[in-house]
């Protein structure tokens, strides 16, 4: 028998379960593409709201449009006013505005991009007021969102002006369950690429590379490998002097450090050969360098992670899709991926820094409790 008003031990279990779930906050990304597709079918398996608890952030006409003309009349979207209204078992809807936004899938347009930045723009002042614990978003147009309030070149960029400024220093880390592959540069055009190639910016990158290999996937000892920047790792100079006169010189200081790293490798024979299986982070000189072979090897599960920042927010690794958008052929996977991924992250990185917040107490008890 059970008092009246305590719940039985197996529904205690259950709502302690729900409250510790992690809150996912999920932008909408553009509402040309292929955003609401993804959502739809990524929690159509109710298997996800056992991991997770969902917000979405987007505008309710146009969800409920996707929904219709996608045939999705079996998801169910719990509007709801603020973030902290969530109900753990549901696939909650915040509402960020009433206005009326035209679908034209595959379609470029300022106000499709408008209104990709409301979602964004209310779910980042929801994760630093701490009603939601991870941000994973859907793809935007770099175009169409551009405005007087985004003057960005991607999510990456206008996250660390967000929740950091000058001093929060991002890094693009693409990974899937072959590699991770970070970039020294990221979206650059390729005639200035090799003027971010210096001794700075690879240490930079390199040591936030390797901190988040330990803090946010859970490697005790991870090897680094550093790609070269020209073709043949610059053949002794003969096809460019970057690799002797930046990289290499990077690479001794930071194992001098302690920092594990190797190369400067010849990017073709590195993926070519398969050597990236011998290393748990890659660090790539330059945005298409890391992302072609990344994208080749494995394109249906690749996950965008943005590290070197104070929050977890991960978005698949493909854009808008503007060329399906609309049509239901779209995979779900590289979406539902970012998902599990961000509360990975989210859990090693919260036991991480429970781990190291007080490491000499801790040393002192279990000497006691031995």
């Amino acid at each position: 028998m059970t008092d009246n008003n305590q719940l039985p031990i197996e529904s205690q279990q259950e709502t302690q379960d729900k409250t510790t779930l992690v809150r996912v906050g999920i932008t909408q990304g553009d509402t040309n593409g292929v955003g609401y597709e993804l959502i739809y079918k990524t929690f159509s398996d109710p298997a996800m709201f056992e991991m997770c608890t969902p917000i979405i952030f987007g505008h309710i006409k146009v969800a409920n449009y996707h929904k219709k003309v996608l045939g999705f009349s079996n998801i169910s979207l719990n509007v709801i006013a603020s973030a902290e209204d969530a109900v753990p078992g549901h696939l909650n809807f915040v509402n960020c505005s009433d206005d009326d936004v035209k679908v034209e899938f595959g379609v470029q347009s300022a106000e499709a991009g408008h209104a990709a930045f409301m979602s964004l723009e209310q779910a980042v002042n929801d994760r630093k007021s701490g009603l939601i614990d991870v941000l994973v978003t859907a793809p935007i147009n770099k175009a169409s969102i551009q405005s007087t309030n985004f003057r960005f070149v991607g999510h990456t960029e206008y996250l660390s002006d967000r929740f950091g400024g000058e001093s929060a220093e991002p890094l693009m880390i693409l990974c899937n369950s072959l590699m991770r592959v970070a970039l020294v540069s990221t979206h650059l055009p390729v005639s200035e690429i090799a003027f971010a190639v210096t001794k700075d910016n690879i240490d930079t990158k390199a040591r936030l590379l390797y901190d988040s290999l330990k803090r946010d996937f859970n490697i005790s000892a991870p090897r680094v490998a550093i790609l070269a920047l020209n073709p043949h790792a610059g053949d002794n100079g003969v096809l460019g002097s970057e690799e002797e006169e930046i990289i290499k010189p990077t690479i001794k200081a930071l194992s001098e450090t302690g920092l594990p790293c190797y190369g400067p490798y010849a990017a073709d024979g590195f993926f070519g050969a398969g050597m990236y299986r011998h290393f748990d982070g890659i660090l790539a000189m330059y945005h298409d360098q890391g992302l072609a072979p990344f994208k080749a090897l494995s394109m249906n599960d690749g996950v965008n992670f943005t590290a070197g920042l104070p929050i977890v927010r991960t978005s698949p690794d493909h854009g808008t899709a503007y060329d399906i958008a609309g049509t239901g052929t779209a995979q779900a996977e590289s979406f539902r991926q970012a998902i599990y991924t961000a509360i990975d992250i989210f859990k090693a990185r919260t036991q991480y820094e429970e781990s190291h917040a007080n490491p000499l107490p801790k040393i002192y008890q279990d000497k006691r409790e031995r």
